[in-house]
């Protein structure tokens, strides 16, 4: 019967991958998808260059003109490469970090910007001078210098994008590791008459999209040519269609959204199970999400080939799926729900972020820095630090309901200790995990560095952040706190993972792990959480010490064993 009802969840799960049904329905356009291009250090397809390009300049994936109807990544690419709309005047470059834009004199209530105006806007580029000043001298750049500089970069990716002659499309003729080059200049890797007919290709697609609006299909025809050509004009350096493929069905298949939108089913599910006798089949939603995310990690590394833990994007949907795996195991131990109730939302949060964010979580895939190219540290040493963000993090969780009932329901003793012993173990397996990660990482760095302990900001709050929870669990040991002091600190020390997570990555922006910085993140929006975290902490200590007292209605119910 129970076998029964989780294998129901795990058919629900399977309803959730199919739609919608158009991702399986063939539409023209893959040979212009599966166009191979060579950017950013890696043989590409077309898709993803549309992708990562209209991301990083507009800050989403999809765009909106200001008369029209929403397009998609791949319809705005192609309007930008064959220069189809006046992209001077468009508002299409993202600027969203509010003090860059009070400094410059930008309309604080708009993100998008028209090119003109940031080339116009003279305490911009003044800034970015500045900071390209401050670059050159090796002096720290502030924040608002960074931002400006992510700007600069926008701004300059969009300027070659539009009307882009040469973008790298015409492979090398003998060298698999040789420098593609654009159309306009094949003759100096071929003959011209075997450059000609590509060139003619080229200009009937520009001339299809100028003719017949967005009218992609009659484009993706005409790329069928082009595409056939290029192979033909180096046919073994030319990447395997297959492989091309791949990556255009991982965009596509969007496997990362599809398993948050799982883990919000088995939420609700798991709700209702309070109730009603559905938890097996929660369980098989929950089940399904981890699968499916597993799926995107593994087309992930098939396409990166390397672990994909090595920006600031793949931590958070690894840490999202280190919640769901830590919490899965714990709940087939136990039983008890409350690791799904907590996980869950957490991992919907985690890949949401993910999702929403390109301009501030980069989902590109790009090659790796030198000291990320032994694959067998990278391995071993980032994912068992993520994960032990991931138990932290589920420990937050499970804190947050645990101050819940001693807030709203302080007579249910029996489900608080349930709770406290619950957030104990996964306390330890947290404390665990970060004391091996950072002890891999200091071998590492010696190998890399030279040595072990360098004091560096990331190893440096890495350690706080371990030494937040190693007192608490000591001081739980010994008796000097109790369960509910473990649960206070479990909240409160997450705050120490917060900034050796995010901190160290978007406001310091220092240190030897440059290759984890980004731009983009909002600091007030993060105090903002933490200050109201701090305040229902506070809260229910008042309500625990007895400081604080609720009405008497609110308060009658029975303690549950």
């Amino acid at each position: 019967m129970n076998l029964t009802k989780f294998l129901i969840g795990l058919c629900l799960g399977c309803l959730v991958l199919i739609i919608p049904l158009s991702q399986f329905q063939p539409d023209g356009l893959d040979p212009l998808r599966t166009l191979a291009v060579q950017l950013d250090g890696r043989k590409k397809p077309l898709d993803t260059v549309a992708k990562e390009t209209v991301a990083q300049i507009h800050g989403a994936t999809t765009y909106q003109p200001p008369e029209g109807e929403t397009q998609d990544y791949l319809s705005t690419y192609l309007q930008l490469w064959f220069n189809t709309r006046n992209w001077n005047e468009e508002p299409f470059i993202l600027v969203s970090y509010r003090p860059l834009k009070e400094a410059v004199g930008l309309d604080l209530d708009r993100k998008q910007f028209t090119f003109q105006e940031l080339m116009g806007n003279g305490a911009l580029g003044a800034l970015v001078q500045q900071a390209h000043q401050q670059q050159i001298n090796d002096d720290d750049l502030s924040r608002n210098q960074r931002e400006a500089l992510t700007v600069e970069d926008r701004v300059n990716l969009l300027y070659q994008t539009v009307g882009d002659q040469q973008l790298p499309i015409v492979p090398h003729p003998t060298d698999s590791k040789g420098t593609w080059v654009g159309l306009a200049t094949a003759q100096q890797y071929y003959d011209p008459d075997a450059v000609a007919p590509l060139l003619a290709q080229f200009a009937m697609m520009q001339q299809s999209l100028l003719s017949h609006g967005n009218h992609l299909p009659l484009v993706g025809q005409l790329a069928i040519d082009l595409k056939a050509g290029l192979q033909q004009l180096s046919p073994t350096i030319y990447p395997n269609q297959a492989k091309l493929a791949e990556e255009v069905h991982f965009n596509h298949f969007h496997p990362f959204g599809k398993a948050w939108q799982l883990y919000a089913l088995a939420l609700g599910a798991m709700l209702l199970s309070l109730r009603w006798p559905v938890y097996w089949s929660a369980l098989g939603l929950f089940t399904a999400g981890i699968a499916v995310q597993s799926y995107g990690f593994f087309l992930r590394m098939q396409i990166a080939g390397r672990p994909p833990v090595t920006n600031m994007y793949e931590s958070v949907v690894w840490v999202g799926f280190g919640i769901a795996a830590i919490a899965l195991m714990f709940e087939l131990i136990s039983r008890r729900r409350y690791y799904l109730l907590v996980a869950a939302p957490l991992a919907v949060v985690c890949l949401v972020l993910a999702d929403s964010l390109p301009a501030v979580l980069d989902p590109s895939i790009s090659p790796l820095v030198p000291v990320l190219r032994d694959n067998f540290w990278l391995s071993i040493h980032v994912p068992t630090i993520a994960l032990s963000y991931a138990s932290f993090a589920l420990a937050l969780g499970l804190g947050h309901l645990t101050l819940g009932n001693y807030l709203f329901t302080p007579q249910a003793k029996g489900r608080i200790k349930t709770l406290s012993q619950l957030n104990y173990q996964v306390l330890q397996v947290g404390v665990l995990l970060l004391t091996a990660g950072i002890i891999l990482g200091g071998i590492w760095a010696h190998f890399s560095w030279g040595r072990f302990w360098g004091w560096d900001p990331k190893e440096t709050w890495a350690l706080i952040a371990l030494l937040c929870y190693l007192a608490p669990l000591h001081g739980r040991l010994v008796g000097w706190i109790g369960d509910f002091g473990l649960t206070v600190a479990s909240v409160v020390s997450f705050n120490g993972v917060l900034m050796a997570w995010y901190g160290v990555n978007f406001v310091l922006g220092t240190g030897l792990h440059s290759y984890g910085f980004g731009t983009g993140g909002s600091e007030l929006a993060i105090a903002s959480v933490v200050g109201l975290d701090l305040l229902f902490v506070l809260v229910t200590a008042a309500r625990h010490k007895g400081w604080l007292r609720w009405p008497q209605t609110v308060t009658q119910y029975s303690p549950e064993n």
